[in-house]
């Protein structure tokens, strides 16, 4: 039996993963949809990146979890990423879902597609927060318009602070068992940096072709490539 840890991406709580953890569950897995400081129902409580990362790995000991499986959702692939080399021998593997990474030295917002200065002027003007995605974002994302009601309905904006603090990794991620899984409507490869580590041996691509959202697109799908890690 695994224990699955999940994580959802910036905006959004633990209630992401409503669609996919009875299925992990009923496959007789342990399934702990946790939400990261300073969204949802946490969101009175100050929060930077290593915050997050501790949240998780406060989480993890205080369940006292083994055999974990490690999901990531875009953001949260970051303190993931980090969380994973701080749980000793509990981590049985990582997934990251349509993934950001951790490096040494950088930030979500050093890191930002659009350059960080758009990034960084946004949540500027956002007093100190990302304002959370509207439908705009949402379209030609394999979503319908009951999903896209129920996640902006539940989105709340995303401390600025977990976005600009670096991370801190001790060693390359590529020693780490890990899936990736690609979602193939938010751009049809990989990044540059998550190519490098699938090129090392030890991570698994997986596509899904769905877009950025698939527990909320594809939950039945994303719980079997889950569920199908936990047997890797």
């Amino acid at each position: 039996m695994a224990d699955f840890v999940l994580v959802a991406g910036a905006w959004l709580g633990s209630w992401a993963w409503d669609a996919v953890a009875p299925r992990l569950r009923a496959a007789g897995h342990g399934a702990h949809p946790l939400t990261l400081s300073g969204v949802a129902e946490r969101r009175s409580v100050p929060a930077g990146q290593q915050t997050h990362v501790q949240d998780i790995v406060g989480e993890i000991e205080r369940l006292d979890l083994r055999e974990v499986v490690l999901v990531g959702h875009s953001y949260a692939g970051i303190p993931v990423g980090q969380a994973a080399e701080r749980i000793g021998d509990r981590l049985a593997r990582v997934v990251f879902v349509d993934a950001s990474i951790p490096a040494d030295g950088e930030s979500f917002v050093s890191t930002w597609w659009e350059g960080p200065e758009k990034l960084a002027a946004e949540i500027s003007g956002n007093g100190g927060f990302w304002a959370p995605l509207t439908a705009s974002d949402c379209e030609g994302q394999d979503l319908g318009a009951e999903e896209i009601a129920r996640m902006l309905a539940g989105a709340t904006p995303h401390p600025g602070a977990s976005l600009s603090e670096p991370a801190v990794l001790a060693r390359s991620l590529g020693g780490l068992p890990a899936t990736y899984v690609k979602c193939l409507l938010d751009g049809p490869e990989p990044t540059g940096d998550v190519a490098r580590l699938l090129a090392g041996g030890n991570w698994r691509l997986v596509e899904m072709d769905t877009g950025h959202w698939p527990m909320f697109s594809r939950p039945e799908d994303l719980a079997e490539i889950l569920l199908a890690a936990a047997a890797s």
